[in-house]
């Protein structure tokens, strides 16, 4: 499983550490295989890239008819995104239908991250969903520009500039100012997502990419309803662990919903949930994260 050539919007500053790139690992030996990672600013490794490397690593491993079905990892250190990370796949079973993987994240000798994933080969089955709640179309939303300008006068210096920076997937909020207000009077936020770059056909890839997504907004819900930003001073937020189910094929070229809600905050974690929609209301993935959200104290830095 290769990256296909990566393409950027025209317009769209390119990036040099673009994702596709990231997600292509470096085989080592058997079952072992080599990310490196990037700095996006918050002095560790953000939580998408060592998932969406995890299930490239464990992907490599399975036959290609067999697709990813469900994830679950956990976070157990910081990742330092000035050093590669090794990633190393323990092949727990192949079935008929279904194969388990376990890959662990390794930096300086230590585990920083570890996940479970069971892929599936393609079945006839029942369907049915939770509808798609109705949103404006993305095209009718703000873009990024205005949300930068909207930030401007609202946001501390650190979230403008993680916005500022060209990202590999664009986001635009379905309620600009539920988004920027902070109320604390809601406990869900939805967005239209999409990649920028051209995706290859390989629906691992693909699969992976929407795994690196899937950490982008889902954490900072457990805040909303808190009337917070994750870049406030003086909090302290972190991923605990990841859970993602893949429901139906998928292409990520266009615009996904990603709907989160939190419906539980206590004991300094937040838990959140995530529902990812495509243009025609199909629900293709659902996503859930617990996170540490905590107050910083004199008494606990």
């Amino acid at each position: 499983m290769t990256c296909a050539e990566r393409v950027w919007d025209e317009g769209q500053p390119r990036v040099t550490d673009d994702l596709l790139g990231i997600l292509d690992l470096e085989p080592l030996e058997i079952n072992r295989y080599r990310g490196r990672s990037v700095d996006p600013g918050w002095r560790r490794v953000f939580g998408g890239q060592v998932i969406g490397q995890a299930l490239v690593a464990a992907s490599r491993t399975v036959e290609s008819t067999r697709l990813v079905h469900s994830l679950h990892g956990y976070f157990l250190r910081p990742g330092n995104p000035d050093a590669s990370i090794d990633y190393a796949v323990e092949r727990i079973r192949d079935g008929g239908s279904f194969s388990t993987r376990r890959v662990v994240a390794h930096q300086a000798g230590e585990a920083i991250f570890a996940m479970a994933a069971s892929f599936h080969i393609e079945e006839a089955g029942f369907i049915h969903q939770a509808p798609m709640p109705a949103v404006p179309a993305p095209e009718t939303l703000p873009d990024e520009s205005a949300l930068l300008a909207a930030l401007a006068d609202r946001a501390p210096a650190s979230a403008l500039a993680f916005w500022r920076k060209p990202r590999a997937i664009e986001i635009r909020p379905v309620d600009l100012e539920a988004f920027l207000g902070r109320s604390g009077a809601e406990q869900s936020q939805a967005s239209w997502i999409r990649a920028r770059m051209v995706l290859p056909d390989d629906p691992a890839i693909v699969r992976a990419v929407l795994a690196y997504a899937s950490d982008l907004t889902l954490l900072d819900t457990t805040l909303i309803a808190e009337g917070r930003w994750v870049f406030d001073a003086g909090l302290m937020v972190t991923s605990l662990d990841h859970a993602m189910w893949f429901h139906r094929p998928f292409r990520f070229d266009d615009w996904l919903l990603y709907v989160c809600d939190s419906p539980a905050a206590s004991g300094a974690r937040g838990f959140n949930r995530g529902a990812l929609y495509d243009r025609t209301g199909r629900l293709i993935a659902s996503v859930a994260q617990e996170g540490l959200v905590r107050q910083a104290r004199e008494d606990h830095p």
